[in-house]
């Protein structure tokens, strides 16, 4: 498995980790559980982590990915993280992992579901 490769299948067992979580619990849980926060909070983190990772070549080729995005909410959420805004991560977990996921599953070649 390429350098690629891996940091790809992180990235999508992170992605799919934060939906098994968010789909289990409410918007409403995840506002007052701050052990679910955080762990969905360090989910993200690693994707964007990951994201980081990934070589620019491959991202050129990928421009279907919002990498800069991606990466862009990890260094919010890890240096900015006393005024971390619980709303945009929710919509994050709502709106952008699903979509995430759906680009990722084309690329991971190792489809371990």
């Amino acid at each position: 498995m390429s350098r690629d490769d891996t940091y790809l299948l992180d990235m999508l067992l992170a992605a799919r980790k934060v939906r098994h979580y968010a789909e289990r619990h409410s918007k409403e849980a995840f506002r007052s559980d701050e052990l679910m926060r955080m762990g969905i909070i360090h989910l993200i983190q690693i994707i964007g982590e990951a994201a980081r990772g990934v070589s620019a070549g491959f991202q050129d080729s990928h421009p279907e990915i919002p990498w800069q995005e991606v990466v862009g909410m990890r260094h919010r959420l890890v240096h900015d993280y006393l005024n971390v805004d619980i709303e945009r991560v929710w919509k994050t977990v709502e709106e952008d992992i699903p979509r995430l996921i759906g680009q990722l599953e084309i690329l991971v070649k190792d489809e371990r579901k």
